[in-house]
């Protein structure tokens, strides 16, 4: 009989022996709102004080967002997040509870000598300690801490002791120490030496963090040693004159997770559950309860629930309190950083548009002083100064780079050199880059050649040092096939099975889908592995390192987000990904690898030294010999246009000037193929078919493509000339109706648009058929800033290819 049939019984509850699965929330999709059925608030104040979501990586199975939504409904007054030596899902959890209203505590419970890591052992070695941030002090020491625990070992087996964690404290660390769970110093010595011996290890954390810093913590999991567990610990309390605070040590929000935890627990053991069951909690008991719940479990001691509500509000503090900046870039000649980033500008501007009065391109210089205005006014020039110093250290080292994405539409961008598409000339967008409304800096990536990639991260973290910098994380959640493999590696299934049903998955199942049907799951799936797998599906496993994004930081990074080792040599990595590095306010910048610049570096080395030509591709003349080559197909070798898609299409679309490489770019992808873009395009391209407008008010957007949309700078600007929107309105359209819509902004965003382009003489069924236009291509409209990028690329190497040719003779 199983423990949970077994509880049923013995509580008199009616027994439903299927179990009933709560799916994960897919991605970050946004906050989970609370089941009816919510607690009144204010009827027993409670805050938890240990709890540990998804993010102790395989030691918890809820999400933090599940577990705000929890404690709302629960009523709780404030919301403790204490996973595993890191921060790792503070901002999820910090995003969650702002949505909803709800207090949070930051923590961490610190893995103290440990032998070895948490994997691949039934009950791993470390002693627990969990402690609290009182305030956004203290949470830049206990960052600190771990981060010098997981630097001191290796990933996964963080290194830390007591004597050093209180070097590390200080005189007043801005901390609060409890006595933690069963593998807390305390619990554990009582256990196993009785409470003498706990005194003593309890005196030794008061002498260490002082006595107003240390709180005797108890639970009740309905364990038979609990209660006595408890008595003890609290006469310890009493006679030590500490606060006693009662917790549940949370693992999950809801007791129909405890399947998924424990098996969650085998995986991390690398047993099976069946093998790993005598480490096994016997009940479902480790979930989030309500104070009035929790008062009554814990009557003997009243006080101890009210002290958790008054410890959570002490110590709880919105995460924006931690927001960073960037470091002061040093400026030579007094100057300050917008100042130097004009001089920096002015200078570039000069070399590729002209003196200010003879301008080669009309209006750039305007353009730029516009740009310039607007940096300054958000107080962006030390990023703008920042991605030009790490340009210039590749010139200087003979390193291929150049800026790409919607840096590409800026002219301060082009003068500075960090990018060589010259954004005047070619009419793009600068909104689409930085607009006056944007919150949050720009986003620049920098596409390095890859061999040499490396150089340029150890020159950050030189230049910046290492606790100032580091990558930023990937969190590698589960997907399909991982979770079929590791749920039937849980459910005891010999390892051939386990990669068999794995492999026989071809894409991700929904978790609907994972667990629909009878005996059997879809995929030739047993229904125990498919039920489970769909529980697994979208939590995290473990980290990665994203392919490119740095962080630079204005004060050690550990304040802000610890640091740990990546598997890579020398690399440093945030406990934190992209998303949540860019909610707190972290800068990223992205340095990516791409094997063309390998490639057309040492074509240009083979250039100089077989012919002695010096080739500089920023530099490059437009040549018809080049697109007659283009036109014929013959791109084997050639920089995104090799495919047989773009082979087949160039001789239709018989490109003869730069525009026509980035719209045949953009064109052949599969967004602008399957929604039927192409072969209209290529049919007015050839006069087969009229270019027609909805609205004269769209000309002007889409002149350049023939009346057929394909770039999401178009998308803006027919906002802009149809609807009179602003330029950072048109960018709320474009992320509104990007791949994350959100149905109310559009809403309002599409009630906008009609009175605009009502205002502007747009009869409704026109304005309405644009906004529909707008929305249907909107889903595949690609960057006209990437194309443009990748478009020097396609004709730098087809420059190359025609005029010297592989096998070519030398002088």
């Amino acid at each position: 009989m199983s423990w949970r049939e077994l509880e049923g019984r013995l509580s008199d509850r009616q027994f439903d022996p299927t179990p009933r699965p709560t799916p994960l929330p897919v991605g970050r999709s946004g906050p989970v709102e609370p089941l009816p059925g919510a607690v009144a608030h204010g009827v027993v104040p409670y805050a938890e004080l240990h709890c540990h979501s998804n993010f102790s990586f395989l030691d918890g199975a809820s999400s933090p967002d599940e577990l705000v939504a929890e404690a709302v409904r629960l009523g709780l007054t404030a919301l403790a997040l204490t996973d595993h030596d890191g921060f790792y899902g503070v901002v999820r959890f910090a995003e969650a509870a702002r949505e909803h209203g709800l207090p949070t505590v930051f923590g961490s419970e610190l893995s103290l000598d440990a032998s070895t890591s948490r994997s691949a052992v039934g009950d791993p070695s470390a002693t627990h300690l969990l402690v609290l941030a009182d305030d956004p002090a203290g949470y830049a020491r206990l960052g600190t801490a771990i981060s010098e625990s997981q630097l001191a070992g290796t990933k996964g087996h963080p290194r830390l002791s007591l004597d050093r964690l209180t070097d590390l404290a200080g005189t007043d660390p801005h901390w609060t120490v409890l006595t933690g769970c069963r593998k807390g110093a305390v619990p554990a010595t009582l256990q196993d030496s009785g409470p003498a011996a706990a005194r003593r290890v309890l005196d030794d954390l008061v002498e260490r963090f002082g006595r107003h810093r240390v709180v005797v913590e108890i639970w009740d999991h309905g364990y038979p040693l609990d209660a006595e567990r408890n008595e003890a610990m609290a006469r310890l309390a009493a006679d030590a004159g500490l606060d006693l605070v009662a917790t549940n040590n949370v693992h999950y929000h809801r007791p129909g997770r405890r399947r998924l935890a424990t098996a969650m627990a085998a995986v991390r053991a690398r047993r099976s559950m069946e093998e790993l069951d005598g480490w096994l909690p016997p009940t479902g008991s480790a979930h989030l309860r309500s104070g009035v719940e929790q008062a009554r479990r814990f009557a003997r001691w009243p006080s101890a629930v009210a002290a958790a509500a008054d410890l959570g509000a002490r110590c709880a503090f919105d995460l924006r309190l931690v927001t960073p900046g960037l470091p002061p870039y040093p400026c030579p000649d007094g100057l300050d950083e917008m100042s130097l980033l004009r001089r920096l500008t002015a200078d570039g501007a000069t070399d590729r548009y002209g003196e200010r009065t003879s301008e080669r391109v009309a209006g750039a210089w305007a353009q730029i002083d516009r740009e310039l205005d607007v940096i300054a006014g958000l107080g962006f020039p030390g990023y703008f100064l920042v991605v030009w110093d790490i340009v210039e250290f590749c010139r200087r080292e003979g390193i291929l780079c150049q800026g790409r994405g919607s840096a590409a539409n800026s002219a301060v961008c082009y003068a500075l050199g960090i990018t060589n598409a010259d954004a005047v000339g070619l009419g793009l967008l600068f909104e689409r880059f930085l607009s006056p409304e944007r919150d949050g800096p720009p986003d620049i990536d920098l596409d390095i050649e890859s061999g040499r990639r490396e150089e340029v991260i150890q020159y950050v973290y030189g230049r910046y040092g290492r606790r100032h910098t580091a990558q930023v994380a990937n969190v590698i959640t589960y997907r399909a096939r991982s979770a079929v493999r590791d749920a039937a590696r849980a459910l005891g299934y010999a390892p051939g099975l386990q990669d068999a049903f794995a492999k026989g998955l071809e894409r991700q199942l929904p978790s609907t889908e994972l667990t629909s049907g009878g005996g059997e799951a879809p995929a030739g799936i047993p229904a125990d592995v498919a039920t489970l797998a769909g529980e697994l599906c979208d939590a995290p496993r473990h980290l990665g390192i994203h392919s490119g994004g740095m962080v630079i930081c204005d004060r050690p990074m550990a304040e802000v987000c610890p640091i740990e080792w990546g598997r890579m040599a020398n690399r440093s990595v945030l406990q934190w990904d992209k998303e949540d590095c860019a909610a707190v306010g972290l800068v990223k910048f992205d340095l990516l690898g791409l094997g063309m610049l390998s490639a057309l570096h040492h074509t240009l080395d083979l250039v100089a030294a077989h012919e002695g030509i010096r080739v500089d591709l920023s530099r490059l003349e437009q040549d018809d010999g080049v697109y007659d080559m283009i036109c014929a197909a013959d791109t084997i070798g050639v920089f995104q246009i090799e495919s047989r898609a773009q082979m087949a299409t160039l001789p239709r679309l018989r490109p003869r000037c730069f525009h026509d490489l980035v719209v045949e770019i953009a064109l052949i992808r599969p967004g602008p193929i399957q929604g039927g873009s192409v072969h209209p395009y290529i049919r007015r391209r050839n006069g087969q078919e009229e270019v027609t407008y909805l609205h004269p008010l769209c000309e002007d957007a889409l002149a350049g493509t023939l009346g057929i949309p394909l770039f999401q700078e178009q998308l803006m600007r027919l906002s802009m000339d149809v609807a009179g929107f602003t330029a950072g309105e048109a960018d709320r359209l474009r992320q509104a109706m990007g791949s994350k819509r959100s149905h109310a902004r559009m809403e309002a965003l599409h009630q906008r648009f009609m009175d605009g382009a009502g205002e502007r003489g747009v009869p409704s069924d026109v304005a309405e058929q644009v906004w529909q236009k707008l929305a249907a291509f909107a889903d595949y409209g690609f960057p006209e800033s990437h194309a443009v990028s990748f478009a020097h690329l396609v004709y730098a190497s087809s420059w190359l290819k025609f005029h010297h040719p592989a096998g070519s003779p030398g002088p």
